[in-house]
């Protein structure tokens, strides 16, 4: 994929975390704290291709794990297979920040 198609994918699954954290009534504090960790948005185009596909994995795999927590089984292994996808793109730096960062919070 191109930089660009991947900043739209990740656009597209933002709105689509919002849209699901409203119908659900679910603020998705718990399955969003590694996204927000990672400080990437899709409006931060001057963002590396790396840290936008390493955003748009870590936002799929809140989004299964928000259906998962609100009674949408079997989405755990998909879980667990976009958090091992995410390790591949993490840099020995972001797991450092996400380190960091956890313990601030």
């Amino acid at each position: 994929m191109q930089k660009d198609e991947i900043i739209q994918l990740h656009m597209f699954l933002l709105q689509l975390k919002n849209h699901l954290q409203d119908i659900l009534e679910n603020d998705g504090s718990e399955e969003f704290a590694m996204y927000e960790k990672l400080n990437v948005t899709p409006y931060q185009v001057y963002k590396s291709k790396r840290e936008h596909t390493l955003a748009v994995f870590m936002l799929s795999k809140g989004i299964a794990d928000l259906l998962t927590n609100s009674n949408y089984p079997g989405l755990d292994k998909i879980s667990s297979r976009l958090a091992a996808m995410s390790e591949r793109f993490m840099t020995d730096k972001d797991k450092h920040l996400l380190k960091e960062r956890e313990v601030v919070a």
